[in-house]
């Protein structure tokens, strides 16, 4: 809680050894609850176990309480810890110790799959099915025309009823059954909620990681197309200095070629083959 720094920092002393303490309790539980061939001496030893560890969890609630500076406030925002902590007391709803196991171990899994929705979601529905199994059976299971008798049908009813779906083939008959149920017709819809949100943000997520792959994509040839013109224009300048190179040497040549030289137009002193031979002598008279 960003606004209860205490009680943050008591989270996270407590939050592994309260979920050590929730997952003995789950084993107790199931196999207080599976284990036909107990003993009462095993079951009230058991039971024992298991009340002590819920009281460990209510002190943790309590601590929590005083630790807040806004206790009006805790307790309003923590309404149903306070509920599922005392109305267990009551010996028909006992069952619903279980559903504070859960609010301890779905605070746990929230810190630690924050941000993978899907693993978070499964774990949790996968947790409160086996839960709500263990809690209808022991609540059922010795009650007068039950139809929730054995594990695989706690299961079956289980799944049916956390999806919505709710054949009707198995049901509750006693108080404490239908109040198990109730809560896990709550949490079903609850759950369904948060898968359905879970896909929608996963499309999203999906959508949107898709077009920052592409944005990043076309950046990246927009850079590539960027340094290409540049090199092209470095080409386009240095042929541009090559060709007036080439002019100015051209120019030379033919300024060269055109220049006045030694005179090739003036008599040659070398006698003609086709005029009269020279004379030597003097001219006659």
């Amino acid at each position: 809680m960003e606004d209860e720094p205490r009680i943050a920092a008591w989270n996270a002393k407590v939050d592994w050894p309260l979920t050590g303490l929730t997952v003995v309790f789950l084993a107790g539980y199931a196999w207080q609850v599976l284990d036909t061939s107990l003993g009462p001496a095993a079951r009230g030893a058991l039971d024992l176990v298991l009340t002590g560890i819920w009281l460990l969890l209510g002190l943790d609630y309590l601590v929590r309480l005083g630790l807040a500076r806004r206790k009006l406030r805790f307790v309003g925002r923590h309404l149903l810890d306070l509920l599922i902590l005392v109305l267990p007391m009551f010996r028909p709803l006992r069952a619903l110790r279980v559903v504070t196991v859960i609010g301890v171990l779905n605070r746990q899994l929230r810190d630690d799959f924050r941000g993978r929705v899907p693993i978070y979601v499964g774990t949790t529905v996968a947790l409160v099915g086996f839960v709500a199994a263990l809690a209808v059976l022991e609540a059922e299971w010795a009650a007068p025309e039950a139809s929730i008798t054995t594990f695989g049908e706690a299961v079956w009813w289980t799944i049916t009823t956390i999806s919505t779906v709710g054949y009707g083939d198995r049901y509750p008959v006693t108080v404490e059954g239908r109040l198990v149920a109730a809560t896990l017709m709550v949490a079903g819809i609850a759950l369904l909620g948060v898968v359905t949100a879970s896909i929608a943000a996963w499309f999203v997520e999906n959508v949107r990681r898709a077009g920052e792959q592409v944005s990043e994509e076309v950046e990246e040839v927009s850079t590539d197309v960027e340094a290409t013109q540049v090199q092209l224009a470095e080409v386009l300048a240095e042929l541009r200095t090559i060709s007036a190179r080439l002019d100015a040497l051209e120019r030379d040549r033919s300024a060269a070629s055109t220049s006045p030289g030694r005179d090739r137009s003036g008599p040659s002193a070398r006698p003609s083959a086709w005029g009269p031979p020279a004379r030597s002598g003097p001219a006659p008279p």
